[in-house]
């Protein structure tokens, strides 16, 4: 079995947005979670990818991104989860972070096997991601506290659907590790 990445889905945010307001309740609640998750991947020395929404912006590079999402009304909710020197970045421009982009060449290239998924939003781009990982013969986990919605059911829905349809593993980020597996 290869490596183990987390990616980290669309946290370096604006939220200036329509459904902001309902999503910035949610991010608060997860973003303990993604933090964890940070933290233990760090330690594994595990790549941590963040993939991110570039706003439209397509003079954009993830500096840019970051700038932005930190002076924004809830920089409070990039801050601790903003990138290290260490962090991997790809800009994305759908919900998918596979969708045109260079992410599967590059866990390709670190030897990347299992995909550890937070961020938001769940029932949109966690769940799109999570498929596109799958049919990509990616083993997927989502963590379940570390994942905001807009809409609580259709957030519930799209985690069902990923561990019925696409064999995610739903863990809470305290039960996620980013060791190396043997090799069978």
């Amino acid at each position: 079995m290869g490596r183990t990445a987390l990616i980290v889905i669309d946290m370096l945010n604006t939220y200036e947005h329509e459904d902001a307001e309902v999503l910035v309740r949610s991010v608060r609640e997860a973003l303990p979670g993604v933090e964890t998750l940070l933290e233990r991947a760090r330690d594994a020395d595990a790549p941590a990818v963040y993939v991110n929404d570039n706003f439209g912006r397509w003079r954009s590079h993830h500096g840019e991104i970051l700038e932005a999402a930190l002076a924004g009304r809830y920089s409070d909710l990039v801050e601790p989860v903003a990138p290290d020197e260490d962090a991997l970045f790809v800009v994305k421009a759908r919900h998918s972070v596979f969708f045109e982009t260079p992410l599967a060449y590059l866990l390709g290239q670190l030897d990347v096997q299992r995909v550890v998924l937070c961020g938001q939003v769940t029932e949109q781009c966690v769940l799109y991601s999570a498929l596109d990982a799958h049919i990509r013969h990616l083993d997927v986990v989502v963590a379940l506290d570390a994942v905001a919605h807009i809409d609580a059911g259709l957030a519930e829905a799209a985690l069902r659907m990923m561990e019925r349809n696409m064999a995610a593993e739903l863990r809470p980020s305290l039960e996620i590790t980013f060791e190396d597996a043997p090799p069978g």
